[in-house]
């Protein structure tokens, strides 16, 4: 064609009509409609392709699709998931209740004379020995009775000792016809005196004594002394003066009480008839005692008292036991956990792992395997807790295969495979 036949670009632009445009519009969409599908899926599953059917994605005439291949995804296979046979032991029932420990003396340090404080000897907080000096009050007055009181037995010893050497002399007197009578009864009224001074002058001797002792107030016992009230330089023990100084505890040994209620009191009680224990015998009674933060009982008390009636305000009934705290990891106040055996024992009681136990509507349930390695949901119902290990009363058998790792792969109604494991590898110290 020649230069002058060539239409203009104007003409070019005419010549694409709508129609053209459409039936571009379209083979684009079909090229990338597909792309878009396998990206989308690709971004889904992460593992590979499933194509959309050819009739979902939209025709053009005169264009063909190509068959489109699924991708195949490998097989994840069987799993394997952890199991343990329950332990079959003897176990002794226990009543679980909160309680607090307390100190065994708790006393107020207070002054016992009247007196400036002149010196704190030890810090606030500070462990102490039974005869440690704690506090000291004014001293000079009380040594200055103290001498008064002594000089008063020198003067009544003179004086007894005067009359009883007059007595003599008078007497010998008198039988030589020297003297008279009365002046041998006169001295004889002297010497008894004398006698009665020089014992009230040691009287006050010891008053003087015990009151110079009270300048300085010591520990009363091995404890823990709390923060001063009165710093140096205040008056004390006078009256309307504040008379406490500070508290020292005890905390070895510690007390632990707690408060149990009537309903498992009968309970108890009614074991203990038929082991023919008296109430008296509950001091051979162990305590198993464990921090709120704690899941072992592994601290042991001894039941030290019980209250003869049960609390008509509360139905409770007050029990208190003593154990040795030698580290201080009891502090008065704090909350504790208390096991009291409720004097019987379960024979041949099943235990399996505490993270065995899953919950939901119907309840607590375990997942055993089962002889065809099918994951079964069994419900249980529970006893006490024994250090990481659960009682198990009723819902499995000693031959069940217990579920105790990988719970979220043994679904109910799935095939396992289990690798079978002894309790103490689940639960670190619990060996068979």
């Amino acid at each position: 064609m020649s230069e002058q036949a060539k239409p203009s670009v104007p003409t070019r632009l005419r010549a694409w009509r709508p129609a053209s445009l459409r039936r571009a519009l379209l083979l684009g969409a079909a090229a990338i409609v597909p792309a878009l599908a396998v990206a989308g899926v690709l971004a889904l599953t992460g593992h590979g392709v499933v194509a959309a059917p050819t009739a979902a994605l939209p025709k053009v005439p005169g264009q063909a699709h190509a068959p489109v291949v699924p991708v195949q995804f490998p097989s994840q296979g069987t799993p394997t998931v952890p199991v343990v046979l329950p332990r079959v032991q003897n176990v002794t029932e226990f009543l679980e209740v909160t309680g607090n420990a307390a100190a065994v003396n708790t006393v107020k340090l207070v002054a016992r004379v009247n007196g400036y404080l002149e010196k704190i000897h030890v810090p606030d907080g500070a462990i102490v020995k039974k005869g440690d000096l704690l506090f000291t009050i004014q001293q000079d007055l009380y040594k200055a009775q103290l001498a008064q009181a002594q000089a008063q037995v020198q003067a009544q010893q003179a004086a007894l000792t005067y009359a009883t050497t007059e007595v003599g002399r008078y007497t010998a007197l008198v039988k030589r016809d020297a003297a008279a009578q009365v002046t041998v009864d006169k001295y004889v009224y002297d010497r008894a005196a004398a006698e009665a001074g020089l014992a009230a002058a040691q009287a006050q001797v010891a008053i003087a004594q015990l009151n110079l002792s009270y300048t300085e107030v010591r520990a009363p016992f091995d404890g823990m002394m709390t923060r001063h009230v009165v710093d140096p330089g205040n008056v004390v023990g006078g009256p309307g003066q504040e008379a406490v100084l500070a508290e020292i505890l005890q905390l070895d040994p510690v007390y632990v009480v707690a408060n149990i209620s009537s309903q498992d009191v009968l309970k108890i009680r009614a074991n203990m008839d038929q082991r023919r224990l008296a109430q008296t015998d509950w001091g051979r009674i162990a305590l198993d005692v464990a921090l709120s933060n704690e899941n072992d009982f592994r601290h042991r008390a001894t039941v030290q008292y019980v209250a003869p009636v049960i609390d008509a305000a509360t139905g409770t009934l007050f029990l208190r036991g003593i154990m040795p705290n030698a580290d201080r990891t009891f502090l008065p106040g704090v909350f504790v956990k208390v096991r009291v055996p409720m004097g019987r024992t379960l024979q041949n009681a099943l235990l399996i792992p505490t993270r065995a136990l899953g919950e939901d509507q119907g309840g607590r349930y375990v997942l055993v395997v089962g002889a065809d390695n099918v994951v079964q949901q069994r419900y249980v119902q529970l006893g006490e807790s024994h250090g990481g290990l659960q009682v198990v009363l009723s819902g499995i058998a000693a031959t069940d295969r217990v579920v105790v790792g990988e719970l979220w792969r043994a679904t109910p109604g799935s095939h396992v495979n289990v690798q079978v494991q002894d309790i103490g590898q689940v639960v670190p110290g619990q060996r068979q």
